[in-house]
């Protein structure tokens, strides 16, 4: 069995992650985590994630606070994704493993107020095949812009638009929030 064979064999099924990422404190570990550069203590990690729960700042926490974070981690949380292969927890420490970078698809944040992309670009070709299609049928008059300017425009706009979509997907990476949603 080739690595890439057993990667996939070893990986994680698509319905255990959605089990794994149902749970906000799991997720609060994974964003943590994407965000630091290398292992982060438990300790540190607990007391962020009470932090988010409880809409404070981390020196506003009480020991209790901190406290029902950290054995909930310790007992439970942490032991999962462990379990999946997504983090090693070893000696107090918590660290990504490179089976992180398969659950960002899961773990992009669409924005409520904009629409899927699929539709978009669904929208833009029928827009640009009406257009071309007007060209071809002689109602677009091409006296002012080639038709080959047309179709350079069409692809122009499909270009911005896809850079647009790359910018907006990386901007709302996860990791790339200051707070986690």
């Amino acid at each position: 069995m080739s690595l890439t064979e057993q990667r996939k064999f070893d990986a994680p099924e698509k319905n255990e992650l959605y089990d794994l990422l149902s749970n906000h404190r799991r997720r609060y570990v994974l964003h943590f985590c994407k965000r630091a550069d290398g292992p982060v203590t438990l300790s540190d990690l607990a007391e962020q994630v009470a932090a988010w729960e409880q809409d404070k700042e981390r020196g506003e926490l009480t020991a209790d606070e901190r406290k029902r974070v950290y054995t909930s981690l310790q007992q439970t949380h942490l032991e999962r994704l462990a379990d999946a292969g997504i983090i090693k927890y070893e000696g107090g420490e918590v660290e990504l493993t490179d089976e992180v970078v398969d659950l960002d698809i899961y773990l992009d944040i669409v924005p409520s107020e904009s629409i899927p992309w699929g539709i978009y670009y669904l929208g833009l070709s029928l827009l640009s095949a009406i257009v071309l299609a007007g060209i071809w049928l002689g109602f677009v008059p091409t006296d002012t812009i080639p038709e080959i300017g047309w179709a350079a425009l069409v692809l122009l706009v499909f270009l911005l638009s896809s850079i647009g979509q790359v910018v907006q997907n990386h901007r709302y990476r996860l990791s790339q929030l200051e707070h986690p949603p």
